[in-house]
């Protein structure tokens, strides 16, 4: 099982290693102590953490769809030719760029600042570890 330092969990949390360890110490999340002596999280614990603590944005929407994977964030950029366009959104702290034809664009708006959804929807999806 992997184990991770508070430094690390921080950084998967997106918070503060200063956060992490006052969790730690108000018993929100569960450490060991490593044989150099160091705090470190068990990485199971830390996903069940990670998942209790992810607040999800409302989808402004309010569509029904079977596409679970959606993300709520803002336009920052939009770039377009002619025919096709490029949207890049940022979704908490997750980047998702789209391409569409700048028909669309036009029509939706979509300009830096616009509130948007993006939503995935794929019959596969690739999962990679750290080698």
């Amino acid at each position: 099982m992997p184990y991770f330092r508070v430094a690390e969990a921080a950084r998967l949390l997106g918070v503060s290693d200063d956060t992490v360890r006052r969790w730690i110490d108000q018993g929100h999340l569960a450490a060991e102590t490593d044989g150099a002596g160091r705090k470190v999280v068990e990485g199971a614990a830390l996903a069940v953490f990670a998942k209790a603590q992810a607040t999800e944005i409302p989808d402004p929407s309010d569509i029904g769809r079977s596409a679970r994977n959606r993300f709520v964030g803002l336009v920052t950029e939009v770039i377009t030719d002619t025919v096709m366009a490029q949207v890049e959104l940022q979704c908490g702290p997750h980047r998702v760029v789209s391409l569409m034809s700048a028909e669309a664009v036009r029509e939706m708006g979509l300009t830096p600042g616009v509130l948007a959804v993006a939503l995935v929807k794929a019959t596969q999806v690739i999962v990679e570890t750290p080698g």
